[in-house]
């Protein structure tokens, strides 16, 4: 198992593990989030059970207070009736029974007056005050507001008026029902179960609470609101409050704040550690490749020094030789190799430093290499070059010769030694297009960007370097592409190298 295999089995089984463990959280989260929710709902039950009880106590209330002040209003009409009975009796009735109904007003507050207004009496007012005659006409105004006064017709066919009130009883029980209602009102507001509320009439426009909607005061507008009982509505279903005279209100509302956020939770966690976690492979990513580049750096520097010592022998023991055998064939062969040697150790002292791109004949820059390539490989492989003579390329011509070199002998190694490379060579939107086809074993589509990988090869012996040298030269030195462009096993494979061209 190679490198890269393993790299590869590595990456699905923390693929794995990651999605188990996301997975995990996911279902537990969302478990969380339903079991919070549930509690939340139960808790908004009961909260509203509690108001119902309450509204009923309101409303219980409201018109036990109805019948009260019914009953005041007809106990100060009877005490009137009365006075008026009093003043229109004949000399043999009993005046008992009327004078019994006049003594028994012992709450409702009234005063009598003549038809001009003159205060005559009063009765169940503060003793000590109603000496005090501003005292009584500020009282008389303040019953001539609350209810119309009793015409009480005299016997020499004037008139007199009778003023009343509500008893103080009646005020003071007054005074709590609106208390119980205001606190009613503050209970809705002040919800103990800590969720958004609107207290609403029957038809949800007109607002009569709310409570737990956290925006500022000014943000707190009538529209803004009815926006949030729309809201409400969608989201749950409105509460009944019935109060009194069969007015029913309502009670909407939405999840509490907490539980909506929560919801909300596990996107915003692996968002945030989606987006640690991917800044941390780029930095990691960054940093590997920074030190890939200091190896490639280092080693390419290491070789071409350490070549350039039995080079520069090489050379020495050329030229004695050549001196005592000038005409040998072998002495010539040895000559161009040796030549070969000198641009092999040129092409890696070059690699770690900016290369000088300069405007280059493609087509003979492929004739020179392959024609190098074709009397130290397979003579079963054929070779044909396919390009207009007038193409220029910007390249630099040592490294690129390299480029050409490691295609051709992969695509020799993926024939087994036997078929056919063509290379086409064209010019296309101001761009240098090369395709490199051989008739090779070719490659599955899950392998295209594969094969540049380091560590990646189909041979024993292969390590797994050369397509890796020529993606690095063709797009970090000369800033071109090389992809696969097509493929497919047992039929072939087709590299496709774009470069810029001069300017």
């Amino acid at each position: 198992m190679n490198i890269y295999v393993k790299k590869q089995l590595w990456k699905v089984i923390l693929g794995v593990i990651a999605f188990l463990i996301i997975g995990f959280s996911f279902y537990y989260t969302d478990l969380l989030v339903k079991q919070i929710s549930e509690e939340e709902k139960n808790k908004a039950l009961l909260w509203a059970q509690a108001i119902r009880e309450k509204a009923a106590l309101v409303k219980y209330t409201n018109e036990l207070f109805t019948k009260l002040e019914e009953e005041e209003r007809k106990k100060g009409e009877l005490w009137a009736n009365g006075m008026k009975r009093l003043t229109s009796i004949s000399g043999n009735e009993d005046i008992s029974f009327i004078f019994e109904v006049i003594k028994n007003n012992e709450s409702v507050p009234v005063i009598l007056t003549d038809e001009n207004n003159r205060i005559l009496s009063s009765r169940n007012l503060d003793p000590e005050k109603s000496k005090n005659d501003g005292y009584l006409y500020q009282e008389l105004e303040a019953m001539a507001a609350l209810y119309p006064p009793i015409e009480i017709n005299i016997l020499n066919k004037t008139k007199n008026y009778l003023y009343y009130k509500d008893s103080k009883l009646f005020s003071e029980l007054k005074q709590v029902l609106d208390n119980i209602i205001g606190s009613f009102m503050s209970e809705v507001v002040r919800n103990s179960a800590s969720i958004p509320v609107i207290y609403t009439d029957s038809t949800f426009t007109e607002i009569l609470a709310y409570g737990e909607i956290p925006e500022d005061e000014e943000k707190l507008t009538e529209e803004f609101l009815q926006g949030k009982i729309k809201e409400m509505l969608v989201e749950n279903e409105p509460i009944p409050v019935e109060l009194s005279d069969g007015i029913i209100n309502y009670i909407v509302y939405l999840d509490s704040y907490t539980l909506t956020k929560l919801r909300y939770y596990p996107i915003i966690q692996f968002t945030a550690v989606g987006l640690f976690v991917l800044l941390g492979y780029v930095m990691f990513s960054t940093s590997r490749k920074a030190e890939q580049n200091q190896v490639w750096v280092g080693m390419s520097k290491e070789t071409a020094h350490q070549l350039g010592t039995p080079i520069s022998s090489l050379i020495a023991w050329m030229e004695l030789l050549q001196v005592k055998y000038e005409d040998e064939d072998a002495l010539i062969e040895m000559k161009r190799d040796i030549k070969r040697l000198e641009t092999i150790t040129d092409r890696f002292s070059k690699i770690g430093s900016e290369p000088k791109l300069e405007a280059t004949n493609m087509k003979a820059v492929f004739e020179r290499s392959v024609g190098y390539l074709k009397s130290r490989l397979s003579k079963e492989v054929r070779f044909s070059i396919e390009g207009d003579e007038l193409i220029d390329g910007l390249v630099n011509v040592p490294l690129f010769e390299w480029v050409v070199e490691n295609l051709t002998k992969n695509a020799v190694d993926a024939m087994g030694g036997k078929g056919e490379i063509h290379y086409a060579i064209l010019k296309q939107d101001n761009k240098v297009i090369i395709d490199v086809s051989d008739t090779g074993r070719g490659l599955s589509k899950s392998n295209f960007k594969t094969v540049f990988e380091p560590g990646y090869t189909t041979k024993k012996r292969g390590w797994g370097l050369g397509l890796t040298l020529v993606k690095r030269i063709i797009e970090n030195y000369h800033k071109g592409k090389i992809f696969v462009k097509q493929s497919a096993v047992n039929n072939g494979t087709t590299f496709r190298i774009i470069l810029n061209v001069p300017r």
